[in-house]
């Protein structure tokens, strides 16, 4: 959110802000089948402590140059970049690996759902944080504080004490290994419109955190404060999501649950794109990020509780593959689109296109059958 707010207060460009934003996100669609491989062959206790060592990195390194005053929009492109590959590598692992740190098998469901509401939580609710600390000490502390943030989670990974997974030796070449993934996911009916879905929303969906400064700044006539406030609400309605799952026991029903949120989300964003006035967007907003929350949590949590353990790592990579990997073309699509005819309809596009897939999910699930 921050890079977001710098570069289109550099550039006023609503093209650059999608190009920014598909240029640091595609390392995801390139590079994640490939590291979900990597995750089911190798310790990814030690994969995670490098990706978060070099994250903190890419976050100073940031910080140093805002406030040095010798940034520009190339430079934020290319530790953008490089960001995205650090994250490639760092998500399945960070999902497969929550198995490995729960002793007893009986409580991995209970992991698994509180895994998937923390990390779709934190994508919602970090952006609120940063609109705020833009707003009160600017683009460059912002970043300074993320890469200080970095200490408490290394070492918290350092002070695990894992036994490891024993792991096979692979001899097969990882574009088998690749290949025996994709046969696996796509072969489950279950798994390929879970996959669908989340791709779709993903897409055409997520791309409304890229827009936010653009509504902040032009549509409702703000600054940072009013950006705060926006991503707050957001983070407030996935904050509020989270609680909801997690008072849930298992599973079940979640199919329900995930065809409903997707309507809430799509249904929101339209009504935003109508809005003008702070307080009622900011209400909208809260309902879009509870939506968003839940649904992508939701289709996270049905894939952990299906899947074998030895392709957990694959199967997770092609889930952050639809999750995270259609983002940059959507942030891309969004700027284009918002570029020529407007922010307001560009998120009219988007919340009609979720709503339609959530429909076909409904039909493909069975759901819309049980509700006639």
């Amino acid at each position: 959110m921050a890079i977001g707010w710098l570069v289109y207060r550099i550039t006023n460009s609503a093209f650059m802000l999608g190009l920014t934003g598909f240029l640091s996100q595609i390392p995801t669609l390139i590079l994640t089948p490939l590291a979900g491989v990597l995750a089911d062959r190798y310790n990814r206790h030690y994969i995670l402590i490098i990706t978060q060592v070099l994250a903190m990195i890419q976050a100073l390194v940031l910080a140093i140059l805002i406030m040095a005053k010798v940034i520009s929009v190339w430079y934020i492109i290319a530790l953008g970049i490089f960001l995205g590959i650090i994250g490639a590598f760092d998500a399945p692992a960070r999902h497969a690996f929550v198995v490995e740190m729960v002793s007893k098998r009986e409580d991995v469901n209970n992991a698994v759902a509180l895994n998937s509401l923390i990390f779709n939580a934190a994508r919602l609710i970090g952006p609120s944080i940063a609109g705020i600390l833009v707003a009160i000490i600017g683009e460059g502390m912002c970043f300074l504080v993320n890469g200080i943030s970095y200490i408490a989670v290394i070492a918290a990974l350092l002070s695990m004490r894992i036994t490891p997974k024993i792991i096979e030796k692979q001899h097969k070449h990882i574009i088998h290994g690749l290949k025996e993934g994709f046969s696996y996911v796509f072969g489950s009916a279950s798994m390929r419109s879970i996959l669908l879905l989340t791709g779709l929303v993903s897409l055409m969906g997520m791309s409304y955190v890229v827009l936010m400064p653009i509504f902040a700044k032009d549509i409702l006539h703000g600054g940072p404060n009013t950006l705060g406030f926006l991503m707050a609400s957001s983070g407030l309605g996935a904050l509020i999501g989270a609680v909801y799952l997690a008072s849930r026991k298992d599973a079940k029903g979640l199919r329900e649950v995930i065809f409903l949120t997707t309507n809430v989300f799509g249904v929101g964003l339209i009504a935003f794109s109508f809005s003008r006035d702070l307080w009622i967007s900011m209400i909208i907003l809260a309902f879009i990020g509870f939506g968003m929350m839940v649904q992508m949590a939701s289709n996270d949590m049905v894939l952990q509780t299906i899947i074998r353990d030895d392709m957990r790592g694959r199967v997770m990579s092609f889930f952050l593959t639809a999750f995270m990997g259609m983002v940059p073309f959507g942030y891309l699509l969004s700027g284009s689109m918002a570029s020529r005819i407007g922010a307001p309809n560009t998120l009219i596009v988007c919340g009609s296109s979720s709503i339609i897939g959530s429909l076909l999910f409904g039909m493909r699930s069975g759901l819309m059958k049980k509700r006639t």
